[in-house]
C-alpha cells in the first residue's frame, strides 16, 4: 500500500508494508540516515523524530500510524546550511562524545523548549529520557539552561525596546 506523509516539509508517498517502523522508512526509503536505531523498543530515544511536532521514538511507530502526518528528523531540524540553536550549543558546550544518541536526544530537547523555553532540571529530567551511553546528561542540561539563559535575555531586551 502507498503512504502519503510530510518528511522534513516534502510530500513523501512511501509504499510499503503499514507495520513498517517508520525509523525503517525514514533511514531506508527516504535516505535519512540520521535518525539511528538504538534499542527498536522505544526505550532509548536515539529515533526521536517530530511527529506533528511532538517528540516521537520512530522505531515502535508504525508507518500506517503517519499516513497524512508530518515527520521532522534531525536533518530537517537546521535551516538550509545554518545549525539549528540547538544544535550550536551541543557543539559550543561540547556535548557529545560518541554522538549516536545525540540527533534523537536534540530532536527531544527541541520538542521540550518549544513547549517550555526555560525548563527546571526536574522537566528536563521528566521530557528528555534518552539514553546516552556516553553519560553527558550534565553537559545536555548546562547546553539546555545556557539556550533558556539566552532566549531570556531576547525576551529581556524585546520587552525594554518593544
Amino acid at each position: 500500500m502507498v503512504y502519503s506523509m510530510y518528511i522534513n516539509g516534502t510530500h513523501h508517498a512511501v509504499d510499503a508494508e503499514g507495520n513498517t517502523p517508520l525509523l525503517w522508512v525514514l533511514r531506508e526509503r527516504a535516505g535519512l540516515t540520521g535518525t539511528k536505531f538504538g534499542c527498536g523498543i522505544g526505550a532509548c530515544g536515539a529515533c526521536t523524530v517530530h511527529l506533528d511536532g511532538v517528540a516521537a521514538r520512530s522505531c515502535t511507530i508504525p508507518l500506517d500510524g503517519v499516513a497524512g502526518r508530518r515527520v521532522t528528523t534531525i536533518e530537517g531540524l537546521a535551516s538550509g546550511t545554518s545549525l539549528h540553536r540547538i544544535q550550536a550549543a551541543w557543539i559550543e558546550h561540547q556535548v557529545p562524545q560518541c554522538g549516536y544518541c545525540q540527533s534523537g536526544m536534540i530532536m527531544a530537547v527541541a520538542a521540550l523548549l518549544q513547549r517550555n523555553p526555560s525548563p527546571s532540571d526536574a522537566e528536563i529530567d521528566a521530557s528528555v529520557t534518552n539514553i546516552c551511553r556516553c553519560g553527558t546528561y550534565e553537559r545536555i542540561r548546562h547546553a539546555i539552561h545556557a539556550l533558556a539563559d539566552a532566549e531570556q535575555a531576547v525576551a529581556s531586551r524585546e520587552a525594554m525596546h518593544g
